[in-house]
């Protein structure tokens, strides 16, 4: 069986205890955090290797390792084969340093974009930048409604249903 598939089944159990699956969330979180500050130190820095290598340099077990290549996978300049990796499996964790953040920022993740680490890479004012678009990328913003009776937004000076709003009119134009 595929490691994704194995973590994701312990990861997201359903049936399992509460306490064991947010004991293993807490601990996930912590191990997520010390190996992105070792990534952020040296952020040019391509880490390469299996799955099984990568796990014994920063300490974790190989289930662990998956959930993160999992969580960063989408901020990688290059995408790792997640779905069918196993421990021999080579990756890499070269990402994209403005596609990490956002990334981090949309999962809501304080503890990773507020790492210090990233003071160097981004300044004070660049990482609010970064947050803020990513903030307002999730947003939907809808247009007023015109009504049959509003004035037609062309200028017409005609009410709407009776310019633009009208069967088989041209559409307003932008």
């Amino acid at each position: 069986m595929a490691l994704l598939k194995q973590w994701r089944d312990m990861a997201y159990n359903e049936k399992a205890n509460r306490g064991d699956l947010n004991r293993l969330w807490q601990k996930y979180f912590d191990d997520e955090k010390e190996v992105y500050k070792q990534l952020l130190a040296e952020p040019d820095t391509e880490v390469k290797g299996t799955v099984k290598e990568l796990a014994e340099k920063y300490g974790l077990d190989i289930m662990t390792m998956t959930g993160f290549l999992d969580g960063i996978n989408d901020s990688l300049k290059e995408p790792n084969p997640i779905e069918e990796m196993e421990e021999d499996t080579v990756v890499s964790l070269a990402f994209d340093k403005e596609s990490l953040y956002k990334n981090m920022v949309a999962a809501g993740a304080d503890w990773l974009y507020n790492l210090p680490e990233w003071e160097p890479i981004y300044d004070e004012e660049t990482r609010k930048e970064l947050y803020l678009k990513q903030k307002k990328s999730g947003t939907v913003i809808k247009e007023d409604k015109i009504y049959p009776n509003d004035p037609c937004p062309c200028g017409s000076g005609k009410k709407y249903k009776k310019c633009h709003g009208r069967p088989g009119a041209d559409p307003l134009p932008e």
